[in-house]
This record gives C-alpha cells, sequence and structure tokens, in this order.
C-alpha cells in the first residue's frame, strides 16, 4: 500500500498532507460542527419528508466520499434546507412522504443527481455557477426560508395540514387555531428564542444541541408523550441500509427534472462557499474536482437511504468559525454522527416533535438574509426587485418554478447587460480635459469630432442600438462631422451580424463624408475586423491598439484637436505605454 503523502495529495487534497500541529484544532472544530448540526440533520428531515435516521445518514458516508474526492479543505457536505425543499415539493406529488415508495424516489434522485453532477464535471461545466448571480440566490434562500418557516409552524402548534403551499397552510392553521395544543407551542417558542438569541450574541455556542439534550430529558422524565405533546418516536438505529430498493426506468425519468434543479442549486451554492473560503485563507480553488466530490457525494446518499445533499455556505461557515483548517473536521462529524446512530437513538425517540420544528424553524428564518436584501434595496433597486420576484415565485408557487426564474432572471440580466450596455461620448468638461459622459444626441468631442464608446462586445442584439446610436450621433451634432472614432476598449468580440452592421455604418458615414477610426482594439477584436472584411472597408490605418493614435489621425486630417487634451482621464496610461 502507498503511504507517500504526495500521492494521497491527488485524491484526497482536503484531507492530505495532514498538519500534525492543526489536527488536534481540526478534530476540536468537528466537535463543535456536530454539537451544532446534528441537532439540525435532524430537523431537515423534516422538510425532506423522510425518516429521521436519514438525515444522519446525510453525515456519515456522503460526507466522506466528499472528503476523499472533493477539492476544498473547508466544504461541509450534508443534508442542507434548499435541496430539501426541492426534493420534498416535488416527491410528495408523487408518493406518500416518508413511504417505500417515497424513499425509493429518493435515492434515485440522490444517484440521479450525482450522475448529472458527474456529467458536469466530465464536460467541466463548473463555470455554469456563475450564472445564478447572487441577486437570485439570496431571493430562492428567502422564498425556501419563509416555505420552511410556514410548514414548522404547524408542528409547533401540533396542528395538522394537507398542503404544501404555505398560503394554503396560514389557512389551515388560522382555521385550526383553537385546537392548537399550548405546552407544545410554549415550549417550541422557547426553544426558537433561545437559539435565535444564542445566534446573535453566542454564535459559538450550541444551544440547538443544549435545547435537544434537555428537551429529550424532561420529554423522558415527565413523560411528555403521555401529557399530549407529539415526540419523534421510534429511531432506526445502527449502519446506514446499504443497496437500492426496486425502481424503475419511469421512476428515473420522473424525478430527473427535479435532479436538474437540485444540481443547479448544489453546483451555485457549493462554488459559492468554496470560493469564499478558498479566498479567506489563500488556497487553490478548484470547482470542477468539489463537483467530483459532490457527485461521489451524492451517489453514496443514494445508496445508503440518505437524500440530496449539499455543500452548505452556512455549515461551511460554522466549521471555519470553530477552526477549521481541513476535510479531519468532517470526518470528525462523521465519527459523532456514527456514535449517535449507535448508541443513542433510543433516547433520541423521545425528543418533542415541536422541539425539533423550532429548530429548523430558525433554519428556515436564517434563510432570509434581510441586510443583504436590504443593502440591494439601497444600492441597486432593479435586482431588489428580481430577487423580491424570485423570492415570492419559491414561496407562493413553488420552490422548482423559483429555481428556474432564478435561472432565467439570471442569464436575462447578464444579457440585458449585453443588450443595453453603458454608451458614451468623449466631452469637454470644465477642467479642460475630455471626459466620458452618458451619449445622447447633440454631443460632440470637439468641433468635427465625435468620441464613441459602446460598454459590450457587438453582436446581433445590440447591433443596431450601436449603429442606430452613432447615426444619432453624427446628425444631430453642433457642428458638421469629420472624424467618427469608436473606443473599442471594451469590444472584444464581433459576430457576424454585428459585422455586416458595421460595414453598413461604415459605408453610410463614409458616403456622408464622415471618416471612421477605431483605438483601443485588441489583437482578438482586430482578427475578428480582419475576418468579416472591417478592416478591407476601413482601410489599415483606420485601425489603432491605442486611443490616441485615433485622436492624433483626426488631428492631422484638420480636425482642432489638441492630442493630449483630446484624451479622457482613463486613456492617460496610453500616452506612457505607447498603446
Amino acid at each position: 500500500m502507498n503511504h507517500d503523502p504526495k500521492a494521497a495529495r491527488t485524491w484526497a487534497p482536503g484531507l492530505f498532507p495532514i498538519d500534525r500541529r492543526r489536527l488536534a484544532r481540526d478534530v476540536l472544530a468537528g466537535l463543535t460542527l456536530a454539537s451544532i448540526n446534528v441537532p439540525q440533520l435532524l430537523g431537515y428531515t423534516r422538510i425532506a419528508g423522510t425518516p429521521i435516521a436519514t438525515g444522519l445518514y446525510t453525515a456519515l458516508l456522503p460526507a466522506l466520499a466528499f472528503a476523499l474526492l472533493g477539492s476544498s479543505r473547508h466544504l461541509v457536505v450534508a443534508a442542507d434546507s434548499a435541496t430539501a425543499a426541492i426534493l420534498a415539493g416535488s416527491l410528495s406529488a408523487m408518493a406518500t412522504p416518508a413511504s417505500d415508495r417515497y424513499m425509493a424516489l429518493v435515492a434515485v434522485l440522490a444517484l440521479a443527481v450525482g450522475a448529472l453532477l458527474l456529467l458536469a464535471r466530465l464536460f467541466r461545466l463548473g463555470f455554469l455557477a456563475d450564472f445564478l448571480s447572487r441577486t437570485v440566490l439570496v431571493g430562492f434562500l428567502a422564498g425556501v426560508g419563509v416555505q420552511v418557516a410556514v410548514a414548522m409552524l404547524a408542528d409547533m402548534l401540533r396542528l395538522p395540514v394537507g398542503s404544501r403551499q404555505p398560503l394554503v397552510q396560514l389557512r389551515e392553521i388560522a382555521s385550526s387555531l383553537p385546537d392548537a395544543h399550548l405546552p407544545s407551542l410554549a415550549l417550541a417558542a422557547s426553544v426558537a428564542l433561545a437559539v435565535l438569541l444564542a445566534r446573535r450574541f453566542a454564535p459559538h455556542f450550541p444551544m440547538p444541541l443544549l435545547a435537544v439534550l434537555g428537551a429529550t430529558a424532561a420529554s423522558w422524565w415527565w413523560d411528555f408523550a403521555g401529557r399530549g405533546f407529539a415526540v419523534v418516536g421510534r429511531i432506526e438505529g445502527g449502519l446506514p441500509p446499504l443497496g437500492l430498493g426496486a425502481v424503475s426506468w419511469p421512476d428515473v425519468l420522473a424525478v430527473l427534472p427535479v435532479a436538474l434543479s437540485c444540481a443547479a442549486i448544489i453546483v451555485a451554492q457549493s462554488a459559492a462557499a468554496s470560493r469564499a473560503m478558498a479566498f479567506a485563507h489563500r488556497e487553490r480553488d478548484d470547482v470542477d474536482e468539489d463537483i467530483l466530490g459532490l457527485a461521489a457525494a451524492n451517489v453514496a446518499a443514494g445508496l445508503s437511504g440518505a437524500f440530496v445533499v449539499n455543500g452548505s455556505p452556512t455549515q461551511t461557515a460554522v466549521a471555519d468559525r470553530a477552526g477549521a483548517t481541513s476535510q479531519w473536521s468532517q470526518v470528525t462529524l462523521a465519527a459523532v454522527v456514527l456514535a449517535v446512530l449507535l448508541f443513542l437513538t433510543g433516547p433520541l425517540s423521545h425528543l418533542p416533535r415541536g422541539v425539533l420544528a423550532a429548530i429548523v424553524f430558525t433554519i428556515g428564518l436564517g434563510m432570509i438574509d434581510l441586510r443583504h436584501l436590504l443593502d440591494m434595496r439601497l444600492e441597486s433597486p432593479g435586482e431588489f426587485k428580481v430577487s423580491v420576484a424570485t423570492a415570492a415565485t419559491v414561496a407562493l408557487v413553488g420552490v422548482e418554478q423559483g429555481i428556474l426564474l432564478a435561472m432565467v432572471l439570471s442569464l436575462m440580466r447578464h444579457v440585458r447587460h449585453s443588450y443595453l450596455p453603458h454608451t458614451s461620448v468623449l466631452v469637454e468638461g470644465v477642467d479642460g480635459r475630455r471626459d466620458p459622459v452618458p451619449a445622447e444626441p447633440g454631443l460632440q468631442t470637439a468641433p468635427g469630432l465625435v468620441v464613441y464608446r459602446f460598454g459590450a462586445d457587438l453582436f446581433y442584439a445590440n447591433e443596431n442600438r450601436f449603429a442606430e446610436e452613432a447615426r444619432a450621433l453624427v446628425a444631430a451634432a453642433p457642428a458638421p462631422v469629420l472624424w467618427f472614432v469608436v473606443d473599442a476598449s471594451a469590444i472584444s468580440d464581433l459576430d457576424y451580424s454585428a459585422a455586416r452592421s458595421l460595414r453598413d455604418l461604415v459605408e453610410d458615414l463614409e458616403g456622408a463624408g464622415v471618416s471612421t477610426a477605431f483605438g483601443r482594439v485588441t489583437p482578438d477584436l482586430r482578427s475578428d475586423m480582419e475576418r468579416h472584411g472591417i478592416v478591407d472597408a476601413l482601410g489599415e490605418g483606420r485601425i489603432f491598439p491605442s486611443l490616441h493614435q485615433a485622436l492624433a489621425l483626426a488631428a492631422a486630417s484638420g480636425v482642432p484637436l489638441a492630442a493630449r487634451r483630446g484624451i479622457a482621464l482613463e486613456d492617460e496610461a496610453d500616452l506612457t505605454t505607447g498603446r
């Protein structure tokens, strides 16, 4: 057997090389993580609609699989509220939660997610995480948080609800309020308040664990079950079952859309968490290798009775604050979970369901990031509206629909920036320099000259805006335009359609007596312009790597413009570097 740490590092970079000075710190961080995470793992099963032991299973074999194959030394992989909500929102329409049929679908879903993540790794699709913007992720998680919090209210009041839609649930709860079990509500509310206060004033204190232990002991001592409290009941102890139940090809096809939604969220959330940790610790970040680890973790989940697992930003932050520096903290968490499964499931059967619901209720509230929402509202009202729309869709319509909307809005936002980029004209300021201002008809850089900047690549969707704005600037200029100079610093690509439009524009301007030149042209853009015939249409001497060269050409052709005075402040570097 090869014990060479260099060899080990290629397949377990999260574990090796072992820093013996930090190993004890990682073990302690894992114990701290377990004290906070074990109650949450139990709570996530309330969201997923699975037997309570399955939450513990997610932190066993799946966590170890990621520790062996993932790249990040910090990412914590286990059950997560967002993917649990997606799972339950879809599979509960196909089978009764916690039934054999439901658990078979849960296993198939985890395997399908693992297969999709493996494909993403093979084709190196980690970059797709960038297409779910933080704006819509904040909104999506807020919507899931509302959905989770509302769903837990019924258990906190010990009231039955038949719907999974938050508004319907609230209506059912309101109509059944006279039947609420007030002692259950008092206990649940006390636990929720204690957890929220501890989160605010003592974030390292394991209040959820203390609440679980205290409530379990009190329930056993005073026989809460005999006094009207709903308790968790029997928990399947021991090692998780290995294997796959009876499934069929139609089952795979049925869960595939759900798997796509889960995979999208897993890639986005895990990439965000691992990148943040890598940046904070100045370590290498490899999203594609993390995806491989996540694929293995979900396959392990599907084969060991667990449900879909995810790289959790919140749990990763908890481990980091506890001092974790490698995946040995997650191995420690797995060891604690194994001990709970082997020795403590009996006592946990006395745990009041209202206490578990209260802990999950606080998880839901924690997913609503009010600080980021308020910052968005102040800094970018448009993005704030997108985030709120995503949250409302998730909370009122459904998690899958919210995922779809989040992806569509993220892509639309990206396309909108390219379709409607910032454009400007270089104009003379009060200090004698010429600075860019938003392009409007009537602006002119100097008598006979317009310097125009287009803030995006030119492609079929924005070519008309470029051409129309250029024609409008020339037509409305205070003095007849002799030179139209394009600052191409933001243009790195030119497609076929845009090239044809650009050639037509050049011909129209030349026909009207206006010469066209391009400055700050990159080698890649010049290559595109040569391939599409723009260089031939303009002539070899009209395309320059710097803006001041284009302006110098205009000045030499009779435009009354001093070369240095006609250059924007941002172009000073061109004069010293020769660009």
